[in-house]
């Protein structure tokens, strides 16, 4: 038996291990934690025990995604959402529990040697099956970047229904097995203090929460915000958990609120580590729940657990969110999101296993059918594209003509820039592009944006940059020029993958948070990195020394100098002997130092007198005397003993060595 401590040390390592392992394997992190799980759970190795330690701290990982989550949201566009969330959330929760009470009762009427479940144990099941996973499907959204999209609107809109129908299912399965006379009555109470919560939080929430943030904010101290941040988070989940709903849905309010206020960046990078640390263990405890042997002792029952529940509900909702108005494609992708089973759906199998409902061995398989459909949900979203498009013809044809109006639009265009993203950078850039008269076409995934710019006038075309067909018809082989206009580096490196194979002589700009990525992006391909967190210093830096009076044109040299300087540090990667000689080095720029041996041609020279620029193709990013970084200049004197650091590809590095040292 573990100690506090000593389980917390090895779930880390655990964690690690697993994540790793994946990593390397190309495959998301969370199959890693759910599998870490599996393995050492207490249906595996059994070095972990699925108990209430452990499920306390996983549920902070839901809460914690839920409020970052919130985020994202506002009361505005919650209202504007009412009608997916009580609409269609509503509309599939019922009719899931609808069609496996169907489901059971023709099993029992026509089969009764095989089961005999009773109309309240078939509703019970149809309760827990009818949740989808807040936490994987949330988590997959966010990381492909979809929580915008149409289909990851309604999406989360089912799911926000779902947990606030966890509450009354809580109810009515325990009044179903005693066959309460008074359920109604119960029902109703507990509805009504959920909503009296509900509306309190969101009323008076919304009013003091911006007044208090100010207060804590004036004090100036960074420990005080995360110290409120944590308390309006937990506190929130803590109110709408002592109303009888869940931890998460307070959480999501909570972050629904702080989004109304300017703090909400803040709070999101202050919150990250939290959740993800967090969620990584709530991930572990589902992988914890599957037993192997149960699975393998009763495959074929488990298989058909698994496919039957996952299959009805992907129909169910895919109809469902067409009745609602929704296209062929985004219906097909809403219903593949939520066709998985949920982390609240063993909360109520849990429950009516302990009223004895359903027969123990019944709810093993059940249960170790609900976590597979869990694992396999990550693939699933992964194929949705190439599902969707062989299920519906619709939906690929209405792809084709995207493609084929995008290609028509660029057809007769040359030299242009294509703009990957059309948000407020992307739109600045087309602006400024249209003033020098340079011609541009922009790729942009949200099309109620893209139908908006268009009706004023805008180039643009709903089309994913980090697709290799939209890139083809957005003309990349007449292009001059790329920028991915978004600070998204996994999408980048697609669209800087695609550039390479397509044309790999196109120069590409692409725009990140820091210079964390820096490396990887040039690595594979990009022509310049432009870091938000460089250039937000260095605008401060120019407002802050004009109003201290320095002359404008000073500033402007200054600034200019220090961007210059910094690009150039930035430009490259030294090369070692782990990255060999992959064929592609001679098209990439690198850094490499340069030692000025005694006898060395350069010495005595000036920079200006070499001129490597023109005679060699290279930039100097820097000179070291020494400990001593000198400032450069065409005046600047080589000593003997200088390093010189060479800034360009292989080949230009080769000629100015030569230049260098041979004299």
């Amino acid at each position: 038996m573990f100690s506090g401590l000593e389980l917390t040390l090895f779930l880390l390592a655990a964690a690690v291990l697993g994540v790793v392992a994946f990593r390397m394997m190309h495959l998301p992190p969370m199959l890693g934690y759910l599998v870490v799980g599996i393995v050492i759970g207490p249906h595996g190795l059994g070095f972990a025990e699925d108990n209430e330690t452990t499920h306390a701290l996983a549920e902070f990982g839901v809460v914690f995604l839920m409020f970052s989550i919130g985020l994202e949201f506002s009361l505005n566009k919650l209202s504007a959402m009412r009608h997916i969330v009580f609409g269609l959330g509503m509309a599939q929760v019922v009719t899931t529990i609808a069609a496996t009470m169907v489901f059971g009762w023709s099993v029992a009427y026509f089969l009764p040697q095989l089961t005999s479940i009773s109309w309240q144990a078939a509703f019970a099941l149809g309760g827990a099956l009818t949740m989808s996973s807040t936490a994987i499907v949330s988590k997959l959204l966010t990381e492909r970047l979809e929580l915008e999209t149409e289909h990851g609107r309604r999406i989360l809109g089912v799911l926000l229904f779902q947990d606030l129908a966890l509450v009354p299912l809580l109810i009515v399965v325990p009044a179903l097995a005693s066959n309460s006379g008074n359920i109604m009555v119960t029902l109703g109470w507990a509805v009504g203090k959920a909503l009296v919560v509900l509306a309190l939080l969101l009323f008076f929430g919304h009013k003091l929460m911006r007044g208090w943030f100010s207060i804590v904010v004036k004090r100036r101290s960074q420990e005080l915000f995360m110290l409120n941040l944590l308390l309006i988070t937990l506190g929130a989940a803590w109110i709408t958990e002592k109303a009888g709903l869940s931890l998460a849905l307070g959480a999501f309010i909570a972050g629904m609120l702080i989004s109304e206020t300017e703090y909400k960046h803040q709070v999101e990078e202050d919150i990250k580590s939290f959740r993800d640390v967090l969620l990584g263990l709530f991930f572990i405890t589902i992988g914890m729940l599957l037993n192997v042997r149960v699975v393998l002792d009763h495959w074929f029952l488990v298989l058909l657990l698994l496919c039957g529940p996952v299959l009805l509900k992907f129909a169910l909702i895919a109809a469902l969110a067409r009745l609602f108005g929704s296209g062929t494609g985004v219906a097909l992708r809403t219903g593949l999101g939520l066709a998985q089973a949920g982390e609240f759906g063993f909360v109520l199998l849990n429950q009516a296993g302990g009223l004895s409902l359903i027969d123990p061995l019944l709810i093993q398989v059940i249960l170790a059918a609900m976590v597979l459909s869990m694992l396999a949900t990550p693939f699933i979203l992964a194929k949705s594209d190439a599902i969707v498009m062989k299920l519906s013809a619709n939906e690929w044809m209405l792809q084709s003509l995207a493609l084929t109006q995008l290609a028509t639009r660029t057809m007769a265009v040359q030299k242009h820039v294509i703009i990957a993203g059309f948000g407020r950078s992307g739109q600045s850039l087309a602006r400024l592009l249209e003033e020098e008269g340079i011609a541009y076409h922009a790729l942009e995934t949200d099309p109620e944006l893209v139908q908006d710019a268009r009706s004023g006038g805008a180039n643009v075309s709903y089309g994913d940059a980090a697709r290799r067909e939209s890139l083809v018809a957005a003309g990349i082989h007449r292009a001059a020029a790329l920028v991915v206009t978004y600070a998204s580096t996994p999408s980048a490196l697609k669209v800087l993958h695609h550039v390479s194979e397509l044309e790999p002589e196109l120069p590409v700009i692409v725009r990140s948070y820091d210079d964390a990525d820096l490396d990887k992006l040039l690595a594979a391909g990009a022509t310049e990195v432009v870091p938000e967190s460089l250039e937000g210093s260095l605008m401060l830096a120019s407002h802050a020394l004009v109003m201290l009076g320095v002359p404008l044109r000073r500033v402007v040299h200054r600034v200019q100098e220090a961007r210059d300087e910094r690009y150039a540090s930035l430009r490259g990667y030294f090369h070692g002997l782990a990255d060999g000689d992959d064929g592609h080095d001679g098209a990439n720029v690198r850094l490499q130092s340069i030692t000025l041996i005694e006898g060395a041609s350069a010495i005595g020279r000036t920079l200006g007198e070499l001129d490597l620029e023109a005679q060699c193709g290279t930039g100097v990013a820097m000179v070291r005397r020494g400990k001593q970084r000198l400032t450069l200049g065409a005046d600047t004197i080589l000593m003997g003993g200088d390093i010189v650091v060479l800034r360009g590809t292989s080949e230009q590095i080769l000629r100015a060595e030569k230049c260098l040292l041979n004299k």
